[in-house]
């Protein structure tokens, strides 16, 4: 028998790390790397005795991540313990949060214009209701994927497979400040998960709460992936599959996007059906390229999840909570909607001078005070990212500040130098800092905008070249470029090329 149809459904499960200064429940310095074993003490070792303290900072983190996801904040909470066994979990179990975890109930609209044509609305692959049957398509626009919770935990040490038949447990992982981020099962598709988590870690970013790199495991995915299936006019629904710790984007698709022909292939060998409780763990093989079974789990009763005995349950204030909404401040798609309504720049533009916090507000500094926005976009898209990115620097590590390049427009805009003269003065900048007013000055270079003093230079350069106006009135037009060139060269590159350039077509039309 043939399959007639399926669909995808995945949620995800996001594991962020938190930039505190310290553990979540010591005074233990939050850092990667460095030599194994040396940013631990008895209360992330899970010693006799130890008593965790929770952080102020670690709980102000995790709210501001909650709000900035559209999450309500929960003003009662508490800490649990997890339970189970692995080399690189010291205490044999996990300080976590189970049935009241801090932040619930949010939701990331998903641009659709990020989506190819046929899962647009509409689309043959396009799914407009979520998993509970909602219409998921807000104003057109975007998808939304909704986040069912955001909760607190430790994160736990790292095993290390070294060659030869020995593994070592780096510790120093233990205790570090995480946040898991559980998704409704509304995604439909292994690209739109990829996106999902692309959205999150931007967000995150933009409030500084993670540093997001995958690389080094600041985040880090799990994807629970299962299928309808409908055969014969009859729906089957495949057991869920959890592939675990998915470190980039191309591996949760990929990994979702084998996954998907993995179950297909195995509904068709013995139609497994889905039963509630059961799922599988899954590894992802990069090298392969296929996914690997690691165990099963049956409930989560394995977990015995009980109230962490050493923290208190405590509550949080709205004063708390109002303090962490004023560290969220504009989130970059709300930025870039008002981008391009307030300045008219394009879809690239508002994408790339968004791309991070830090290069939004210097834009945003930049315009205040400017003559022409777009400008002042060009200015930093095509000169300002060149010097980042060769000097390998931040954009508050450059050597002149937004009101260098504020003055600067201004000065074109104004008239006082030419855009060729523009480069200058910026090269001139990067190398000693100095504003654009006092480059212009000191190197004598104001544009003549007088129209009389110009109208001289091309009297005198008409008289000079009567071969070249005779070509013009032979109908060779590129003469007038040739001498153009020629008035700027007598006037030192300042006469204003626009009014410069009328004079000269006025003064050879009627010869």
């Amino acid at each position: 028998m043939a399959i007639d149809s399926y669909t995808i459904t995945i949620g995800c499960e996001i594991h962020c790390q938190l930039t505190t200064k310290t553990k979540a429940f010591c005074a233990c310095e939050n850092r990667y790397g460095g030599m194994p074993d040396t940013r631990v003490c008895p209360v992330c070792l899970g010693l006799p005795g130890a008593m965790p303290r929770v952080s102020e900072e670690y709980v102000r983190l995790g709210t501001v991540a909650g709000l900035a996801l559209n999450c309500n904040i929960a003003h009662f909470t508490k800490f649990d313990r997890k339970h189970y066994f692995y080399p690189d979990l010291a205490k044999g179990y996990q300080i976590t949060q189970y049935d009241l975890p801090l932040c619930t109930n949010g939701y990331v609209d998903l641009p659709l214009k990020h989506y190819p044509v046929d899962q647009q609305p509409g689309g043959s692959l396009f799914c407009v209701k979520n998993f509970a049957g909602e219409s998921c398509i807000i104003d057109n626009t975007y998808r939304r994927v909704r986040i069912e919770r955001i909760h607190l935990e430790e994160d736990v040490g790292k095993s290390l497979h070294l060659e030869g038949s020995h593994s070592y447990i780096d510790y120093n992982r233990c205790g570090t400040p995480l946040i898991e981020i559980v998704t409704k099962p509304d995604m439909t598709s292994p690209e739109e998960a990829a996106l999902f988590m692309q959205t999150v870690q931007e967000i995150l970013r933009y409030v500084n709460v993670t540093h997001g790199n995958l690389e080094e495991g600041n985040m880090r995915c799990d994807a629970n992936i299962n299928l309808t299936v409908w055969e014969n006019g009859k729906k089957y629904n495949t057991p869920i599959s959890e592939i675990k710790n998915l470190n980039s984007f191309r591996s949760i698709r990929d990994a979702c996007a084998y996954e998907v022909k993995r179950q297909l292939a195995e509904f068709e060998t013995d139609r497994q059906n889905f039963t509630a409780g059961f799922k599988r763990t899954m590894g992802w093989d990069e090298t392969k390229g296929e996914t690997v079974i690691q165990r099963t789990k049956n409930s989560f009763v394995d977990y015995r999840f009980v109230v962490e005995p050493d923290i208190k349950p405590f509550y949080i204030s709205d004063d708390f909570i109002n303090k962490a909404h004023g560290l969220v401040g504009e989130l970059p798609e709300a930025k870039r909607t008002r981008y391009k309504k307030e300045f008219g720049l394009s879809d690239f533009d508002v994408e790339t001078l968004t791309s991070s916090r830090g290069l939004a507000l210097w834009f945003e500094a930049a315009v205040q005070g400017a003559k022409d926005a777009k400008k002042v976009a060009n200015w930093i898209l095509a000169e300002v990212l060149a010097v980042i990115n060769e000097k390998n620097i931040s954009v508050e590590q450059l050597p002149i500040t937004p009101k260098h390049i504020t003055s600067l427009v201004n000065a074109v805009y104004e008239g006082m130098i030419t855009g060729k003269q523009a480069k200058d003065v910026f090269a001139q900048m990067i190398v000693d800092g100095k504003l654009p007013d006092d480059i212009i000055r000191e190197k004598g270079m104001v544009q003549v905008s007088d129209s009389s003093a110009i109208e001289r230079y091309v009297d005198e350069v008409i008289a000079a070249n009567p071969k070249a106006v005779e070509d013009f009135k032979n109908g060779k037009t590129n003469a007038v470029g040739w001498l153009m060139g020629q008035v700027m060269k007598k006037s030192n590159g300042k006469a204003n090329p626009g009014t410069a350039s009328k004079l000269l077509w006025d003064k050879l039309s009627v010869l």
